[in-house]
């Protein structure tokens, strides 16, 4: 009987764990799409980043990224064909 009790207790206290409310999983596109979370968590990070983790603080950081630079370009410098070549020195001879 004291068994059966003990186990009863065990289980329903691992059903009362199971049942708790989650922290609600943030990727970078939900942070993307709404500015107000990423606004709140982004300061989260910045008072105490070991609270938040660094999973979390990443995801803040990639979607701060893509709302400003959009889903961006690579660096390609552009150097027109047309553009003149820098002059070279003319050399003198010496005078006799």
């Amino acid at each position: 009987m004291k068994q059966l009790l003990i186990i009863a207790f065990a289980v329903s206290i691992s059903l009362i764990a199971g049942c708790g409310k989650s922290a609600p999983t943030d990727t970078v596109e939900s942070l993307v799409a709404n500015p107000e979370r990423l606004k709140e968590l982004r300061a989260q990070c910045k008072a105490d980043h070991a609270k938040v983790g660094d999973a979390v603080c990443g995801a803040v950081s990639e979607a701060t990224r893509r709302r400003f630079m959009g889903t961006g370009t690579p660096y390609t410098p552009y150097v027109s064909p047309a553009a003149p070549q820098p002059a070279t020195p003319a050399v003198s001879s010496p005078k006799d």
